[in-house]
Order: structure tokens, then sequence, then C-alpha cells
């Protein structure tokens, strides 16, 4: 029988910890603990025990849960008894719109195929009972069967990479470019993402000594670890669709500043940083955001897209460009309508 990984395990005595310290009314001794959870109990020592627990309660006090501490007898406190806070630990009510709900549908149904299936789904069903049903009484997530949201993860190479990226380890693998026969790559993992039906890699090749981007379906072979968790840093800046779209256009990402009018352009303010507020063409308060784009024209038929919704302050390039566009249309109308 294959053994429990050992991360999957911590998880797990931390959440049976957590259970057994919850579901009483009165503090719990030690020995108390080490009956209710089953790891304590194969511990095969006093002392093993006694190492497992200290480091367990520090770590659910660094996560936040109040592990509180009492004496077990007001005479005798010699022996120390554990218990979480209720009031502390329970969450305010959530309260969950259907459109947020629909929204949250839609990204558990995009990982069907991922390992995190199922973990989303139970998500999900958790959400679903808390969450109000719409106006015409149907519930939040009907109507999403006509829309098809799923990323495929069926690259070997993606556990290996999600793992590296989220302990930020180094990697090694054999990768195919558009060019040649796979060679050999050493690199940071900074970031995954979804691009065009393909899943992609950002990082810093260290070979190369650059930033690059790794499409996961041509890594031949194993992946495997090439450093120590934690061992360097992924850029606070860093925006791995923003440098994929880069990398396949050939151009260079972009930064822009736009003002873009309330309630509109949505698709832009999802990656968009607001920076402040400004009068719009019909002197009502629009966003000031910044965004960044895949080059100066990927950007600009973007921003094209949303009309008069969005009007671009800089960089001038941009401004220009979106301009020249801009009046290409209006001359092309006008000359038909005139025909």
């Amino acid at each position: 029988m294959r053994s429990t990984p050992m991360a999957a395990a911590k998880t797990e005595r931390l959440l049976n910890l957590v259970i057994a310290l919850l579901s009483t009314r009165r503090a719990l001794p030690r020995a108390a603990v080490r009956d209710r959870v089953a790891a304590y109990r194969e511990a095969p020592n006093d002392e093993a025990f006694e190492r497992m627990f200290e480091r367990d309660k520090d770590e659910l006090r660094e996560l936040g849960i109040p592990v509180i501490t009492e004496d077990l007898d007001v005479y005798f406190s010699d022996e120390p008894a554990y218990r979480i806070d209720r009031v502390e630990y329970a969450l305010p009510d959530l309260e969950v719109t259907p459109e947020q709900m629909s929204l949250l549908a839609l990204a558990g149904r995009t990982w069907s195929e991922a390992s995190l299936g199922a973990a989303a789904s139970r998500a999900l069903r958790k959400l679903e009972a808390v969450a109000p049903d719409d106006e015409a009484g149907a519930g939040v997530a009907d109507g999403l069967d006509r829309i098809e949201a799923g990323v495929r993860t069926s690259e070997p190479a993606f556990e290996a990479v999600r793992a590296a990226v989220v302990t930020t380890r180094p990697v090694r693998f054999r990768y195919r470019s558009r060019r040649g026969d796979p060679t050999s790559r050493q690199v940071q993992p900074w970031a995954i993402t979804a691009w065009h039906g393909h899943w992609y890699l950002t990082g810093f090749d260290l070979d190369r000594e650059e930033p690059r981007v790794f499409r996961l379906d041509r890594v031949v072979g194993a992946v495997s670890f090439a450093g120590a968790p934690g061992s360097y840093t992924i850029p606070d800046d860093h925006d791995p669709r923003a440098v994929v779209a880069s990398s396949l256009a050939g151009g260079e990402p972009i930064t822009a500043t736009l003002r873009i009018r309330p309630g509109r352009g949505h698709v832009l303010r999802r990656r968009a940083r607001v920076i402040g507020t400004a009068s719009g063409p019909d002197t009502a308060s629009w966003d000031v955001v910044e965004v960044t784009g895949a080059g100066v024209s990927s950007l600009a038929d973007e921003i094209l897209g949303h009309g008069a919704d969005v009007v671009v302050e800089a960089p001038p390039p941009l401004r220009d460009l979106v301009r020249e566009r801009l009046s290409a249309v209006l001359a092309a109308h006008a000359d038909g309508g005139a025909a």
C-alpha cells in the first residue's frame, strides 16, 4: 500500500487536532489530546508525541487559530489543558451574492480535470449552502451548463512544477523548443498560467541568466528538484499572463495609465491597479488605473474593444496608436456613409 505523503499526513494531523480541541466543552489534558488524534496515538514514545504536539500547537497559533492553555485544576496547576476559543475562531456570517456564487461555481468547474477538482467541488457545496438563490428562485449555479470552462492539466510536468512554484524551489527538466531537439534547463519557477488552451511556466532560466517562458506540454520526461525550498524570491511585480502574452506576440510588456468609466471595462479592471480618480469626458469621476499588456499593439487592440469607456493617459505611443486607429475607423465609416 502506498504511504501517505508527508505534507498530506501533516495537514490531516493538524486538522484532527483542531477538531479535537473544538469538539470539547472543557479543555483537554495532553493525555486526552493524544488519545483523540490518531497520529499522536501512533507516536513511538512520549517524547516523540511531546515534540510533535508542541510543533503543531505553535503552527496552529501562527495560522491564527486561538489555541488556549488553561490549568486543568484550580488547586493543582501543574497539568495544563488545551482548547480552542470558539468565539475567536468562528468566522462572521458569510454573504455571497448570486453573481459572486455564479463566478465561483464557474471557477470551480474550471478545475474539473485537475488535482484540485475534488477540493473545488467540496468548497462549492459548502458555499451553495449559504448562498442565496437568484430573483427567479433558481439555484445560483443554474445555467452554467451552457458555459464550457475547462482547463486541461494532463501535462505530466504540471504537478511537479506547481509544487516548485508554491515552495519557490528550483527545478531541472528537458525542454523541446520550436526550433530544435530537447535541451536541459535549470529554472527558478515564478508562476504557472493558462493561455489560449495551454499551460505556461514563467521563471528565471539559470543557464541563460534571464527570464523565460516554457510551455508545459513541451517538457520532456520528469521534472526534478534542483535546490532547496525558499532559495529564491519571485519578483513582486511579476505578471505571468502579460509575460506569456508578450513572449508569444514577440513584443515587450507595456504598463499603461488609463481612465475607465465607473462600472465599465471589467476585463481590464480584473488585472488593473486603481491609483486614483479623475474627470472623464462626461465630467463624471472615472477610475484611474495602471494595467500591463503584451506590447503596444496588443494593448491598443484590447482598449479599442471598450470604445468610449476607456481613455488612455500614458504612455504617449499607446495613446497615439489608439487615436490613430479610432480615426481610421471614423474615416472608414464616413467613407461608407458617403457612398
